[in-house]
């Protein structure tokens, strides 16, 4: 919790928090005594810690709250849109490609840990086409 505590504290005081707290709606003293995590009468709540996300771009506190319960963060990085013809062919192509490795699997009626990798590798080969395809979609 002290990481994360800190963590606040530092994308406040790095980010220049005078025109943050402007842009969150609260007064500069306000923001500096919520974010420090050594007063007990004030606290962040969630509103605070999404204001210094949003206006900041700041993910340190979200890193910290992340690794607290043993995830890593990544940044997501949308899919380029294409054509709807040339998605739908290449979604087409990788439930072929998962289709086939399954079968190659099941050939010998027991799915072993190269084939079970295999597998799981073209099923998300799937959703990445999957998720151009929606792109694709949106930005028609």
């Amino acid at each position: 919790m002290e990481d994360f505590l800190r963590a606040c504290q530092s994308a406040v005081l790095d980010n220049e928090a005078k025109p943050l707290a402007a842009k969150m709606g609260v007064s500069h003293v306000s923001l500096l005594q919520r974010a420090n995590p050594d007063n007990d009468a004030h606290h962040l709540t969630v509103e605070h810690l999404f204001g210094i996300l949003l206006h900041t771009g700041d993910m340190r506190p979200l890193i910290a709250l992340a690794d607290e319960f043993g995830f890593d963060l990544m940044q997501k990085i949308p899919p380029q849109a294409q054509g709807l013809t040339a998605s739908l062919a290449s979604v087409g192509k990788e439930v072929a490609e998962l289709t086939i490795a399954i079968h190659t699997a099941l050939e010998d009626n027991h799915v072993n840990s190269g084939e079970k990798s295999r597998i799981r590798q073209e099923i998300s080969h799937v959703r990445q086409s999957l998720d151009v395809m929606d792109a694709s979609v949106k930005a028609a």
